[in-house]
């Protein structure tokens, strides 16, 4: 009698992934756990509501800056550069101290410039910056 001897033949195609898994967590949980999660400072910029009918508080009348969509920027009428608008706010605030500071910017104006201005005025010793669009002509 001969026995025949049966050669199971198994391919193993297959890749086992649980390690590659294991790695792949650990590695997750350490980046989660080094991560350090800082709060940018900024500028804090009050929106009036559309539906405001009120009259301001303030029965001075405001400086206005104006920045047009080019970026050019205008303090009463005349044109003026990026780095003068505290001083021309410093001027304007010595003659009417309580006056408020509205800065009327046009929608495709550069926020950079924007930011600029505002922070411009905050150095000159405004607490509140007041900003709106700029109404089309």
């Amino acid at each position: 009698m001969s026995r025949k001897h049966r050669r199971i033949i198994e391919d193993e195609t297959e890749v086992d992934m649980t390690p590659m898994l294991d790695i792949v967590f650990i590695m997750l949980i350490f980046f989660i756990v080094t991560t350090s999660f800082i709060k940018e400072a900024g500028i804090e910029i009050y929106r009036p509501n559309n539906n405001q009918s009120e009259a301001p508080p303030n029965p001075t009348s405001p400086i206005v800056i104006r920045i047009s969509d080019t970026g050019d920027i205008s303090i009463g009428g005349r044109l003026v550069d990026v780095g003068a608008v505290q001083a021309n706010v410093e001027t304007a605030r010595s003659k009417k101290p309580k006056a408020a500071v509205i800065v009327q910017v046009a929608e495709s104006a550069a926020t950079g410039i924007l930011v600029r201005v505002v922070d411009q005025t905050k150095q000159a010793g405004v607490d509140q910056v007041t900003v709106t669009k700029m109404e089309k002509k």
